[in-house]
């Protein structure tokens, strides 16, 4: 009896098969983007970059100094898979000196970033089949967090005057029986733009009268320059909310962050957080202790502030330059802009316009296909994490360019 071997250079050629799941992923276009702005400053042109939602300030000193400091004393061990005491009161604190709240350090569950405490959510949150509203424009992984868990993400079309927010009316339109809640942002990425407390009160009340879960995802809460954020842990007891180390406190690639869940859940969170992550990384968990003293909050609004002066120059300038900009973004640091009535003649294919801008003007921005299907091909994104004079410069290119389309 003889037996056939599959040999060496047969099985490497071999294509395996990937989950279902995968093929309901997209790739993020904001990286592809980023790869050919690379390019071109490998063959030695000026970008500018504004495309990435990263800020362009680093973790201040102090908290850098409670890294290495934690790293020379050995404390590098793993912690609990629900955070270190520590960090988890010093949140809480955060919540009270901000906005009055009372959190109990119990229900903060700190993850190895947002994407992280998303994941966690949705393990916890979303079976096969269950559809998860969410606004059209968003952020694109939100979607594919649900997807990854079964879910169908439904994007439901918003406009400037609901803010690009899902609205209580929403909710109302498109609830179905497969519908098991929703995922909102506020501010919002890509549009900068927050929902007002009478917004989210009414859509989280929508959805809690249907029984469904809510969560809200506030990392750039922090972020916000016209009024005082409001937090959905203040309107709802079971909404699940959202946040991060990355932007206010400009910890990108630290990876940290957090979750603030019912009481009732924080067994099946600690659960998930073990066997998935075990927990977050320690040494960014230690050095995240600092950003809560008075020095570095103090850097923190300095920072914030300067947000908001390129905010203030940047919109008036591309309403200037033809971009429809019709609701002021007033958080985060994107403006969502309508390409429309811009003096180019790709106005009306926002990825062959991005293109354009990048090769002849070598600006970054980021077309709408990113971030929903209901009109991609008008919008782009700006991100103002970058500097003041930098930005300057990005108008200036923009405004030679259409002048010569």
């Amino acid at each position: 009896m003889s037996t056939t071997q599959t040999s060496p250079d047969t099985q490497a050629a071999r294509a395996l098969q990937v989950a279902q799941r995968v093929h309901a992923i997209e790739p993020f276009r904001v990286m592809e983007m980023v790869k050919a702005a690379a390019e071109l400053k490998r063959a030695g042109h000026d970008v500018i970059s504004m495309s990435v939602g990263e800020p362009d300030f680093t973790a201040p000193d102090i908290v850098a100094q409670a890294a290495m400091e934690t790293i020379r004393g050995g404390v590098t061990q793993y912690t609990e898979s629900l955070g270190l005491r520590e960090l988890r009161e010093a949140i809480s604190g955060h919540y009270a000196a901000v906005q009055g709240l009372d959190i109990d350090p119990r229900r903060i569950v700190v993850t190895a970033g947002a994407s992280a405490g998303l994941l966690l959510t949705c393990a916890a949150l979303v079976s096969d089949g269950d559809e998860v509203l969410m606004p059209d424009p968003s952020y694109p992984c939100n979607r594919h967090f649900v997807a990854s868990f079964g879910g169908a993400p439904v994007l439901v079309p918003s406009s400037h005057e609901d803010r690009y927010q899902l609205s209580a009316a929403h909710v109302a339109e498109r609830w179905s029986e497969r519908t098991r809640g929703v995922l909102v942002a506020s501010p919002s990425n890509p549009t900068g733009t927050s929902m007002t407390p009478q917004q989210l009160r009414e859509m989280l009340g929508a959805v809690r009268a249907r029984g469904g879960f809510a969560i809200v995802d506030e990392i750039y809460q922090g972020l916000s320059y016209d009024h005082k954020p409001v937090s959905a842990l203040a309107l709802d007891p079971d909404v699940i909310t959202v946040n991060s180390f990355s932007k206010y406190f400009n910890m990108t690639g630290w990876r940290l962050g957090w979750l603030v869940v019912p009481d009732s859940l924080v067994p099946t969170f600690e659960k998930l957080a073990q066997n998935l992550f075990i927990c977050a990384p320690t040494v960014a968990q230690h050095a995240a202790l600092a950003c809560f003293a008075p020095e570095a909050l103090a850097i923190f609004e300095e920072r914030r502030l300067e947000f908001q002066r390129r905010r203030d120059y940047l919109v008036p300038a591309l309403r200037e330059l033809g971009f429809a900009v019709p609701v002021m973004p007033d958080g985060a640091f994107y403006v969502y802009a309508d390409i429309g009535q811009v003096a180019h003649p790709l106005r009306g294919d926002s990825a062959a316009f991005a293109l354009d801008v990048l090769h002849r003007s070598h600006v970054a921005i980021v077309p709408g296909d990113d971030f929903g299907v209901a009109a991609p091909g008008r919008h782009v994104r700006f991100s103002y994490a970058t500097r003041y004079e930098r930005i300057e410069e990005a108008v200036e290119r923009l405004r030679r360019l259409f002048a010569q389309s």
